[in-house]
């Protein structure tokens, strides 16, 4: 069991003991220090949306949440069912002061989390989440009295206001897709992409069929986007009759892609063929995180513009694009951030983007993957024990690779080193107890290979 706490919120499984998993007592006194940061920014204890995805311990989370928030004097809206974009749009729409998602994204059944926004339904900066933990660790807070406890009402119209906003986007190409007459296979995970996708096919005019459709949170496989948990989307891709395959995680800010014949477009291709088809439209920089493929680099000098990369984590890859004035960025990961709609990952705007080029292009998907740079990516991962030493490890790859003339070493997060013709990258995640090694080159066994080399160093001072 285990509770994690970061600057992106806590994250934790569900059950077990206080300070070890998250459960009721951590839920409450992690959402009063976010309410009570909130208040003491903004002046007044203000008005907060709550928005969750299908997982089975959400209605146990919600119900916390809201009441801990009315005890903080904060007024609730509930949206109930939501995507994290959605969640994220609604603060805006609103006119709310923040917001809570109650969502652990792609980690299986038994987890849950609390992330946190802004008044711009953004993820909270580094310093603000920082300035949370503290407030937390310190338990520095008083509830309100019963004059001013906050008021709770529901609104279940965001999932509509945010296929609107995403129709009404300028390369948001309507007549083509309709023309096209697409036919999609879409695995939406038994979470809330079951409920807002078939919305946004129908407005779209797009024939689909859903599999794992039903929003209990009882994923049908493990619900991280990658290739070797979509064997059932993939298979009845190969039966023939789609022209596309759409997978999106539990709270759908992530995206991949499966074509026409059943192979999988590429998860990191996802944000590189959005880029390539806004970049066509409207030239200009782009950025993506150091974990993401060199493919968004190739196409963004392609047309002409320059490509900047960001540490792991939405926030940052966020505060660099608003820094680069990026026109379109994200993460490798099936992450799409336009900023036309809003400063967050959002896979509905990923998917009508997507299917506007497609339109436009008149091509298969697997036509239109063979026209950008073709890099592999090999994702692996060390469990972590109590005993691990993250940051010596870090320190020793840096020394080992310090004085190669052919190594570029970069330690702005983890530790990232470029070679001519590849790189790896090994960082703690933010969500597990992990480290992620991630290592791209021309081919899988030459990725899989500087990888495996990785990873021996790290098995080795364990």
């Amino acid at each position: 069991m285990t509770l994690i706490k970061s600057i992106s919120g806590i994250r934790g499984t569900i059950g077990g003991r206080t300070g070890d998993t998250l459960n009721p007592l951590d839920i409450v006194k992690f959402t009063t220090a976010y309410a009570t940061f909130m208040a003491r920014k903004t002046g007044h204890s203000g008005k907060i949306v709550v928005g969750r995805d299908g997982r089975i311990s959400g209605e146990m989370v919600k119900n916390v949440v809201c009441g801990t928030l009315m005890g903080c004097g904060c007024d609730v809206i509930n949206i109930g069912y939501a995507t994290t974009p959605t969640t994220e749009l609604a603060v805006r729409m609103s006119g709310a002061d923040g917001g809570i998602i109650i969502t652990a994204s792609h980690n299986p059944r038994q987890w849950n989390a609390l992330k946190l926004l802004n008044g711009e339904g953004e993820f909270l900066t580094a310093s603000d989440g920082a300035e949370v933990l503290d407030i937390a660790a310190r338990e520095d807070f008083n509830y309100a009295e019963v004059d001013q406890l906050g008021q709770y009402t529901e609104d279940f119209s965001f999932d509509l206001r945010h296929i609107d906003s995403v129709l009404q986007l300028k390369l948001a190409d309507l007549e083509a897709i309709k023309n096209r007459k697409f036919r999609v296979c879409v695995d939406t995970i038994n979470s809330v992409g079951g409920i807002i996708l078939p919305k946004l096919f129908e407005a779209l005019g797009v024939d689909y069929l859903i599999l794992n459709g039903a929003c209990t949170g009882d994923f049908a496989h493990n619900p991280e986007p990658l290739e070797k948990n979509l064997h059932g989307i993939m298979d009845k891709m190969r039966q023939g009759g789609f022209d596309l395959g759409i997978v999106v995680d539990p709270d759908v800010d992530r995206l991949a892609f499966i074509c026409e014949d059943g192979t999988m477009f590429g998860e990191e291709y996802t944000l590189v063929s959005v880029a390539d088809y806004v970049l066509s439209h409207t030239p200009g920089n782009t950025v993506s995180n150091l974990s993401s493929t060199r493919a968004l680099r190739d196409v963004t000098e392609k047309h002409g513009g320059k490509y900047a990369a960001a540490a792991v984590g939405e926030v940052n890859v966020t505060t660099k694009m608003k820094e680069v004035n990026a026109v379109i960025g994200g993460e490798g990961n099936g992450g799409v951030i336009y900023p036309e709609s809003h400063y967050g990952r959002d896979a509905l705007v990923g998917i009508v983007l997507f299917l506007s080029s497609l339109a436009q292009k008149g091509c298969t998907a697997s036509q239109l993957r063979s026209t950008f740079p073709n890099y592999h990516i090999a994702k692996n991962r060390i469990d972590l024990t109590p005993e691990t030493d993250v940051d010596a490890i870090l320190v020793k790859v840096k020394e080992m690779f310090a004085k190669d003339s052919s190594a570029k070493v970069n330690d702005i997060d983890g530790i990232k080193i470029d070679f001519a013709d590849r790189w790896v990258h090994l960082r703690k995640s933010n969500t597990e107890p992990i480290i992620r090694v991630y290592s791209e080159a021309p081919t899988m066994d030459m990725a899989d290979e500087l990888g495996k080399k990785l990873m021996q160093v790290v098995y080795d001072m364990q």
